[in-house]
């Protein structure tokens, strides 16, 4: 008897959920669907408007109404019966998502974030399906979408329907109007001196985002590169001058705070900092702070200094002006692909190399981007640039990024749930993965060491830095104009062989001199090109890092 009365009102219980079918109009499930992203959905959003931007109780309330209007109207113009439940089901699930890694990271979700997430490959997009989403996909997905398959819509005549979701319309842009009025000043001021804040606002941060990338990046195959630097041809060498090797290591999220040379208190760039022969850059500023903007921006001609994206997307960049010019060019992976930056070159990626001392089923360590380079590299006469394309320290699984020989910082974050660990734990692991940086850069170098069939060069920069729990910001991409200097500040350093030094006739001492001064990613297209001496009517010469220490060009 015990057991049957414990089981009755469970399956009393049931039986209710059951039967609760309550009917509502499409208007009114806009309405609430909009209060409850509003309530539920926006922590960022309203800890940024209190903490960060100080809102008074005015403010906040008619950002309530702002935002719940808006978004009700918004709603109101795609939802009907037919439509409401499959778009509330993806939207639901979306915005969980989306309100977990808000809430995680403090990230924004501007167009260069939804562009990062399409582009993610599944080994990282991996990392981040961690066991923590799921209390917040079963609160903000789950139960209310189970709650709305079990409402009935309303139905009505065609003409009713369309007068009442017109006022419908018309009362959220009223509703909205006044949201805007009862603080006016305080909400046009926030508008002008924190316009970031509307990719906090969710789900409309993501859906418009997406849309403008959508727009940009419509579906189909892309479109050709344009050309630039047509005119482009390199200088002769001297007679018995040996072919130019530039190996150009691209770096991923090392941020110049923790960077040894930069005179961080840690040694995490040890055998660098060995080699007297290398030249240290202390003050680089990134193009952007994701790697969907850096890359593209720092092999073209525009930059940061004349920024526009669909212009730098939709142009040729660094390298095929160099191949266009005879330097012979290859791309080695270990990361998500080059950005369309090598398009029609060259291009092997190692991310699914099976080196058992190197790669795990998932990721290779970037030494693997060293395997069998100089097979791929046998000297023939010609020029040639090596970009080596660094997985380097991409969060949040930092602990994945060095062999164990390199967990010298410790205790270390071996979890890719960075709320699991305490702050020094996550720069401990940060700090070990730099450290194999140094030691993969000492192992590149001493390989043109040791080629004799070439004068060489090294290069590497990083493509933009990162958050590590500063004012509750973790990993990157926030938006530029907002951006602190974790993410915006990156190391860079360049060594040269004699003989490469002797052909160009450099003068290391001048350029340790101007390593010392600010430079940045648009340094790089034409010292690049001067590197190899390119002359084209794209090049700048002020922007060359090693014009006024060499000998040989005016």
């Amino acid at each position: 008897m015990a057991v049957a009365e414990n089981v009755r009102p469970l399956a009393g219980s049931r039986t209710a959920w059951l039967r609760w079918r309550p009917e509502v109009s499409t208007e009114l499930l806009a309405l609430l669907a909009s209060v409850f992203f509003a309530v539920a959905c926006n922590y960022e959003l309203w800890h940024t408007l209190v903490a960060d931007v100080q809102a008074h109780a005015r403010l906040l309330v008619a950002v309530f109404v702002f935002v719940v209007a808006l978004q009700a109207f918004l709603l109101g113009l795609v939802l009907t019966r037919w439509t409401a439940k499959p778009l509330l089901t993806l939207l639901f699930l979306a915005t969980a998502f989306a309100a977990y890694y808000m809430t995680t990271y403090k990230v924004y979700l501007d167009p260069d974030m939804i562009r990062n997430v399409l582009e993610t490959d599944p080994h990282e997009a991996s990392e981040l399906l961690v066991s923590g989403l799921l209390l917040p996909l079963l609160a903000l997905a789950v139960l209310p979408i189970a709650a709305l398959w079990r409402l009935r819509l309303r139905s009505r005549t065609w003409l009713r329907a369309a007068w009442i979701r017109l006022a419908f319309l018309a009362g959220m842009l009223v509703l909205a109007a006044g949201g805007a009025l009862f603080a006016f000043q305080d909400l046009s001021a926030l508008a002008r001196n924190h316009r970031e804040v509307r990719y906090l606002v969710t789900p409309t941060n993501y859906v418009v985002s997406l849309s403008k990338v959508l727009l940009a990046t419509p579906p189909g195959p892309a479109k050709p590169l344009l050309p630039i630097g047509e005119d482009a041809h390199e200088v002769a060498r001297a007679d018995g001058g040996r072919p130019r090797l530039l190996v150009f290591v691209l770096g991923e999220t090392v941020r110049a705070q923790n960077w040894g040379l930069d005179g961080y208190l840690r040694q995490t760039t040890p055998q660098l900092a060995a080699m007297d022969d290398v030249v240290n850059f202390p003050d680089v500023e990134s193009c952007g702070t994701s790697t969907q903007v850096s890359v593209p921006c720092l092999f073209s001609p525009y930059g940061r200094h004349a920024y526009d994206q669909a212009r730098i997307r939709s142009h040729q960049s660094l390298l095929h002006v160099l191949q266009r010019a005879g330097v012979q060019v290859l791309w080695r992976d270990n990361q998500s692909g080059c950005k369309r930056v090598c398009d029609g070159l060259e291009f092997e990626s190692m991310a699914r190399a099976t080196d058992p001392a190197l790669c795990d089923p998932k990721r290779c360590f970037d030494e693997i981007l060293l395997s069998g380079l100089q097979a791929r590299i046998r000297p023939d006469g010609r020029d040639r640039i090596v970009v080596l394309h660094q997985l380097g320290n991409h969060g949040p699984a930092y602990y994945q990024r060095y062999p164990p020989a390199f967990r010298r910082f410790t205790p270390t974050c071996d979890t890719e749930q960075l709320g699991n660990c305490s702050r020094q734990q996550i720069v401990n692991s940060y700090d070990n993965a730099v450290l194999y940086t140094d030691h993969f850069l000492a192992r590149a170098i001493e390989l043109l060491r040791n080629e004799p069939g070439y004068d060489s060069a090294l290069v590497y920069v990083s493509d933009h830095g990162e958050s590590l729990g500063e004012n509750g910001l973790f990993l990157h991409g926030v938006p530029r104009a907002i951006a602190p200097t974790q993410q915006t500040r990156v190391p860079m350093v360049m060594w040269f062989s004699p003989g490469f030094a002797q052909q160009q006739r450099l003068d290391l001492a001048c350029l340790r001199q101007v390593a010392g001064e600010p430079a940045s990613h648009d340094n790089l297209f034409p010292t690049i090109l001067g590197m190899f001496q390119v002359q084209t009517g794209i090049y700048e010469p002020k922007l060359d890092l090693l014009r006024g220490c060499e000998h040989t060009r005016p």
